[in-house]
């Protein structure tokens, strides 16, 4: 096994606090957002053997298994993440796989640098994610059912936002959220950030189901996201509860500290809440306008007490095990690579002692037993 040295990335949107809690060490006063563990070469876990994409790269089969290698190519095929949300991330929508592979080849093909701030594809991978809560945990994931989405805009009592809550209901559900959205995207910015903040007070005087949108236009004044935010399920994760993400559901996370794991891509289209580039006739082709509950994931028992959060992709499995003083040693080993992250308590994962923050990668075939008193999440592949 090899301990993992990751990096904090200090994104705006972070937590000053969070992530240093859990870590035990103090805040350094500016936002720590999230911790990367794993291959992405963004940023790229520390090793004693050098970094993970290093080690990797030295030898694929090894630390990856022949068959994780030929089915996902020689690279880790996922990132695993602590994710302290101080304040609202954009809302975004991510591609599927053959939407990505086409949208990278036609970027490439027109010659848009990879670090152009308009290029929506740098990768031609796709990008599902869960989220699994460690504190409370506020989002937004998919749409709401459009008559209801109505309703709550119409408690606004705001007349600029009368003609979305006529249009909701009155056409098929798929057609009135495509409209609605369209219209919000491309009205006069001048108008809408007057209506933003019409609404704002709104919801700042009625809070209840409107204070989360209160807080979001606090972050984005003015942004035509904060009204599109409202189109979608505002969601409340207790600890140990998850989101799955998939192509197309637009999403944003508002607040709280989660494990996050994802396919090992950087494709984002981004909706609102954000200075960054919105293309818009881009960001309608991938959006799947489908209203519907957000699906929250517990964990389901599997064998050896592992939980399991069940998801509909292979580039990687996420469980928790929570360990008692005492108890006999788990053995973890398996033919697939794998990260082992300690979020509570002390954990011992062959001659490494984790505490809280702290991670081992295991190259597959390693041999990985666990024991000690505290909760243990394990991200791998499905082969």
């Amino acid at each position: 096994m090899d301990r993992l040295d990751n990096t904090v990335r200090p994104y705006a949107w972070g937590s000053p606090t969070a992530i240093p809690a859990l870590l035990g060490v103090e805040p350094t006063g500016e936002p720590q957002a999230e911790m990367w563990m794993g291959a992405h070469p963004g940023a790229p876990s520390r090793t004693a053997r050098g970094t993970l994409v290093e080690v990797i790269e030295a030898d694929p089969e090894h630390e990856l298994g022949a068959t994780t290698t030929a089915k996902f190519g020689p690279r880790l095929p996922f990132l695993l993440k602590l994710l302290a949300a101080g304040a609202p991330l954009s809302l975004q929508v991510h591609p599927d796989l053959r939407q990505a592979r086409e949208g990278h080849e036609d970027e490439e093909r027109r010659g848009i640098a990879v670090d152009a701030p308009h290029r929506n594809y740098k990768d031609a991978n796709h990008k599902p994610e869960l989220i699994c809560a460690l504190t409370e945990f506020d989002g937004l994931c998919g749409f709401r059912d459009p008559a209801r989405a109505a309703a709550l805009l119409d408690g606004l009592d705001v007349p600029s936002l009368k003609p979305y809550v006529d249009l909701l209901p009155a056409r098929p559900e798929d057609a009135a959220l495509r409209e609605v959205l369209t219209a919000l995207l491309t009205a006069d910015r001048d108008d809408m950030a007057h209506t933003v903040a019409e609404a704002a007070a709104a919801c700042d005087r009625l809070g209840g189901d409107y204070a989360p949108y209160a807080g979001i236009a606090h972050h984005y004044p003015g942004d035509p996201g904060v009204i599109a935010a409202m189109l979608l399920n505002h969601v409340r994760l207790q600890p140990g509860e998850a989101l799955f993400l998939g192509a197309g559901v637009p999403h944003a996370y508002l607040s709280g500290l989660g494990v996050e794991i994802m396919a090992n891509s950087d494709n984002v289209l981004r909706c609102g809440l954000t200075p960054k580039h919105v293309d818009v006739p881009e960001l309608l082709r991938i959006v799947r306008f489908e209203p519907g509950d957000p699906g929250v994931l517990r964990p389901e028992a599997g064998p050896d007490g592992e939980e399991v959060y069940d998801t509909p992709v292979d580039e990687f499995r996420l469980s928790r095990h929570v360990l008692a003083e005492g108890a006999a040693a788990r053995d973890l080993t398996l033919p697939t690579p794998q990260i082992l992250l300690c979020t509570a308590g002390a954990v011992h994962a062959g001659e490494h002692r984790l505490t809280p923050g702290h991670s081992v990668f295991v190259p597959a075939g390693e041999k990985a037993e666990v024991s000690g008193a505290g909760t243990l999440f394990r991200a791998t592949v499905v082969v």
